[in-house]
């Protein structure tokens, strides 16, 4: 190759480079800040550097120590994508060594990060292919204006057009892929800045809670645990992006028909008393057997007592909620204000301040109703209304109003279908929220036998339970049911999730050996 190609091969790759990381960087504003691969790659270095360099970093430099971090590592990374843009002239998919070598580093940032969800990887992966794809693209042309410049007696029109065709290419590419990296490095440092300031943020005591019995894990393994970890929490919405909202620029209003319209911000928010409850969230999407569930400690304030504050005009029953993204759920009036139903304005999930994308500042909990008519993440704005006069998001879609919770069971355990012969624990879970678990059945073959049940703080969680069976060679139908605290047995019939929670006991079969 001659020294000009080579040259130009240099910016094909650098192009190439600025499209990965714009590319990255726009996925993760989408779908996961968190999984940005530039920031990722500087928390990493910052955790591997010894003290003292990180102390000198912040005294010499101040408050530009990680801008200058982050430049240094996007010069580091379009050097190394110059170097590929070379490689790959000289030889096919040469440059995608490097590519994949960057990308590599990128996922073990992320992952050192403590990031395991396959949404954290999605940005860095699809910055390698679609900046690499980019790099052939444009070295591809380059090589085609090399062969037309070559020939014995150039054609000096198609060189021009060669030349000009590459030209417009490059410029176009490089322009487009500024003009991303800017955007997406904007977006995602807003997102970044949120959840730093998320992970500093502490969160007042509360009130009052209920502690976890230590009766509530039957420690087995593969059995979901009685407290779903933040990061493992199901995660159901109709955000294209996460909302990115900082507390000092949050608030909630609540209007309708109301006595008193109020608009309170996150700090007196957090200055009301604040109570813990342990409650299982579930989404009406969930197929029989499905792990759209999850259960937790909610840290919030009672809705009821919000809605008593502003005073509700006679005659209403239903309260619609509206999340940052526009997003609403209709939630019965009733359950909102039921003195014994703790439906609350979350600010804490597990012992810390909720996750950005399970409605970081402020979300709804409500025990025993599906997400969709009552777990408004991001919220906004509760209107008091009638179910008459306003629908939330999915009712127009052919989904039931109220959506109650129906008694459902789950076989975790045994994850293999083919065992030896002998004692074999069957385990799982079972939920009716707002009512409780009293019983749960397991049937060998069409027998019914009863559970152990595990102990739980109350009747908003789901419930462990365990059966030892002595299990004999041959192939074997298991099933599970559970009955509710008010002796409603879990129907058989089997039902579709839609319009209203899917039904039907949990079945497995397994082969004994």
């Amino acid at each position: 190759a001659t020294p000009l190609a080579q040259r130009w091969a240099w910016v094909c790759g650098a192009v190439g480079g600025v499209v990965g990381m714009a590319v990255a960087d726009l996925t993760a504003w989408l779908i996961a800040p968190s999984g940005a691969p530039v920031p990722a790659v500087g928390t990493m270095i910052i955790n591997l550097l010894p003290a003292g360099l990180v102390n000198w970093g912040k005294e010499t430099l101040g408050t530009a120590d990680k801008p200058v971090l982050l430049v240094l590592i996007v010069l580091g990374v379009l050097a190394l994508c110059a170097l590929a843009g070379r490689l790959e002239l000289r030889r096919p998919y040469g440059g995608g060594l490097v590519f994949a070598g960057v990308a590599a580093v990128g996922l073990i940032a992320a992952l050192a990060g403590g990031q395991t969800s396959v949404r954290a990887v999605v940005p860095t992966v699809l910055g390698l292919l679609c900046g690499y794809v980019v790099l052939r693209a444009l070295i591809a042309r380059l090589q085609r204006l090399r062969t037309v410049a070559a020939t014995a007696e150039p054609d000096q029109v198609a060189v021009a057009m060669a030349r000009r065709t590459f030209l417009i290419w490059t410029g176009v590419a490089a322009l487009a892929a500024t003009a991303g990296a800017v955007a997406g490095r904007a977006l995602v440092a807003t997102a970044g800045a949120v959840e730093e300031a998320r992970s500093q943020l502490r969160l007042p005591p509360a009130t009052g809670s209920a502690p976890i019995p230590a009766e509530a894990e039957l420690g087995i393994d593969g059995l979901a645990p009685y407290l779903t970890p933040n990061a493992d929490f199901y995660r159901i919405d109709t955000a294209l992006q996460v909302p990115t909202i900082a507390v000092e620029d949050w608030s909630l209003t609540v209007t309708g028909q109301v006595d008193r319209e109020m608009t309170i911000s996150f700090a007196d928010l957090i200055a009301r008393p604040m109570v813990e409850h342990v409650a299982t969230l579930a989404c009406v999407s969930n197929e029989v057997g499905g792990d759209l569930v999850g259960n937790a400690v909610w840290l919030g304030y009672p809705i009821r007592d919000l809605l008593a504050e502003a005073g509700i005009r006679p005659g209403m029953d239903m309260v619609l909620s509206t999340s940052d993204d526009g997003w609403t759920a209709g939630t019965p009036l009733a359950a909102l204000t039921d003195p014994d139903r703790m439906a609350l304005l979350a600010v804490g999930m597990n012992g810390e301040p909720l996750p950005l994308e399970h409605g970081y500042p402020v979300r709804m909990v409500v025990p025993g109703l599906y997400g969709y008519v009552s777990a408004t993440k991001w919220v906004r704005e509760l209107k008091v209304t009638t179910f008459a006069e306003d629908r939330g998001y999915w009712t127009p879609l052919g989904w039931s109003a109220l959506g109650p919770i129906k008694t459902a069971s789950r076989i975790d355990v045994p994850r293999k279908r083919s065992l030896d012969a002998g004692q074999v624990v069957v385990a799982g879970v079972a939920w009716d929220q707002h009512t409780g678990i009293a019983k749960v059945e397991v049937a060998i073959d069409g027998d019914w036998r009863e559970a152990e049940l595990a102990q739980v703080t109350g009747p908003d969680t789901w419930r462990q339970w365990v059966y030892r069976w002595d299990a004999l060679p041959g192939q074997h139908t298991v099933a599970v049911r559970a009955t509710n605290a008010d002796g409603q047995v879990q129907t058989e019939d089997q039902a579709p999730p839609g319009p209203d929670g899917a039904t039907g006991w949990h079945t497995i079969t397994v082969d004994v050996g």
